[in-house]
């Protein structure tokens, strides 16, 4: 809290005179001064920077520190998605541009709570004015990138459930033209309006040390076109989970009256029904099963980002109707006065004047920990065993063992070593390969297998023919005449007999 003791003027404790604060750097709408009474006339006092030090408990000032060391923890899960992503194989990540991309996105938003863990800043540039992003660099840095995180996320948010609807509700697979349309909107729209907000609206210390966006201008510049993305994304999404809904009962059904049916076979019409319903279910079911990751946590993020939009929107028509109204303040004014400064003994009379104290500690803690839910879905089990085995395979010696003759001969690849081979040919000269049928013997009813190079002594022993499963003949003796063992009778067939009778034209 500022020094409270310099520039009070003719004010009273704990207020400062206005005019002792001439310089015009600074958030200036962010005082908050009233006119005060006094002996020389009206006089502007103010309560000292920054005002959320008054309005709210000394708890409070622990939140947004928490708020942004869990940004921490969350910027390191998801900047290890990212490494796991570029590293390891797609079968092992399962990684996609719209998970990328929107994993980006919460990289970004989370810059905006960690660069001030960095940087430390002032709040305030004097005693009474709040630093905004033209009198603090870390001010205008957070700023940015929160807004640019925040509509990144919500945007990509939307690409998503888009993606996740065309392929479930209408069996569009998005091809090229998406991946270009949804890189352009994807990242044209946060800079777009972000650089917008910036521009028109700004960013100042609000509460805690992270820059947020000023109330003048801010729902037509950011929060409508934000919210409005959220709502269509919202829209999507529940449309695809009625469309999965409408699939499982129809499957449902069809297969009860399928099961009702007394025929033994079903009706031409009931059964094309059913696989068609049974088909669709089954389409349905694996789409979810692959991407129910991506749909819960985009629910997430976006809940998060309107939650906060809502405080803001509130906050700041809270702000208004009271710089409108000081008498809505008066009660709370003149408990400060009477008790010296002492705000614990005020605190009950902030009602309606602000936005309470549980809520902004829940919205800050709530999208603190989208990191953490980034990493809890979109992480796969695979990611810690390809990991594992990354490091062993880099990391680790193979101990297999290489014998001296196969690195000398490692030069040439058509040598190899044969563990049964003979002395003479083991590297002199290529393995023939081996007979795989030979002719029958004469006289009986089995086949000598013989090695190429005739070495008894490998293969002293005669095979048994085995007669394959499909085949439909087996090995004979050939026979001393042409016409001898002939087992069928062309009597029984259509065929000719065969008499030196007849002429090669069938005539007598």
């Amino acid at each position: 809290m500022a020094n409270i003791t310099e520039g009070r003027g003719s004010c009273v404790a704990p207020f400062l005179e206005l005019s002792y604060f001439p310089s015009n750097e600074g958030y200036l709408p962010g005082r908050f001064c009233a006119p005060v009474p006094s002996a020389r006339g009206s006089i502007e006092c103010c309560l000292p920077c920054p005002v959320s030090d008054w309005i709210y408990s000394d708890n409070f000032k622990t939140t947004p520190k928490v708020a942004n060391w869990l940004n921490v923890v969350g910027l390191v899960c998801t900047v290890s998605l990212l490494i796991s992503f570029i590293v390891l194989p797609v079968q092992r990540t399962s990684r996609h541009y719209l998970t990328v991309c929107f994993i980006v996105a919460i990289c970004i938003l989370q810059l905006g709570f960690v660069i001030p863990l960095g940087a430390r800043p002032e709040q305030c540039h004097d005693a009474i004015t709040p630093h905004d992003m033209h009198s603090n660099l870390t001010c205008a840095f957070s700023g940015a990138t929160l807004l640019a995180g925040g509509f990144a996320a919500i945007a990509w948010g939307f690409l998503r459930s888009l993606s996740i609807h065309l392929q479930i509700c209408w069996q569009v697979v998005p091809g090229p033209k998406f991946f270009w349309i949804s890189l352009l909107a994807g990242w044209g729209m946060p800079i777009l309006f972000g650089t917008l907000a910036v521009a028109r609206t700004g960013v100042s210390y609000r509460f805690g040390d992270t820059c947020h966006i000023n109330h003048d201008k801010a729902l037509q510049d950011y929060w409508g076109p934000l919210l409005t993305f959220a709502a269509v994304s919202t829209v999507l999404q529940f449309a695809t989970l009625g469309y999965c809904i409408r699939v499982y009962i129809r499957a449902l059904f069809k297969d009860d009256s399928r099961s009702q049916n007394s025929s033994g076979l079903p009706s031409y019409n009931g059964s094309v029904k059913t696989v068609t319903a049974k088909q669709a279910y089954r389409r349905v079911q694996k789409a979810v099963a692959v991407q129910w990751r991506g749909i819960v946590v985009v629910i997430i993020i976006i809940v998060n980002v309107v939650f906060l939009a809502i405080v803001f929107i509130s906050m700041d028509n809270v702000e208004q109707s009271v710089m409108k109204n000081y008498g809505k303040a008066e009660p709370w004014l003149s408990c400060l006065v009477i008790n010296g400064g002492k705000k614990e003994a005020c605190l009950s009379k902030v009602e309606g004047l602000a936005t309470p104290e549980p809520t902004v500690m829940v919205v800050l803690i709530l999208l603190s920990l989208n990191g953490i839910w980034t990493l809890l879905f979109l992480g796969r089990a695979s990611m810690i065993t390809a990991w594992i085995e990354l490091l062993r395979k880099n990391f680790t010696r193979s101990h297999d063992f290489v014998s001296v003759d196969a690195k000398r001969f490692s030069a040439e690849p058509r040598h190899y070593e044969m563990i049964s081979s003979p002395p003479h040919t083991a590297y002199t000269a290529l393995k023939i390969p081996e007979a795989a049928v030979t002719s029958p013997s004469i006289g009986g009813d089995t086949i000598a297998v013989l090695s190429p190079e005739n070495h008894q002594d490998y293969f002293p022993k005669d095979a048994k023919y085995v007669s394959p499963t499909m085949s439909f003949s087996t090995p004979r003796p050939p026979s001393s005449g042409r016409h001898q063992g002939r087992e069928w009778d062309p009597a029984s067939t259509y065929a000719q007999p065969f008499s030196p009778e007849f002429d090669r034209l069938g005539r007598i």
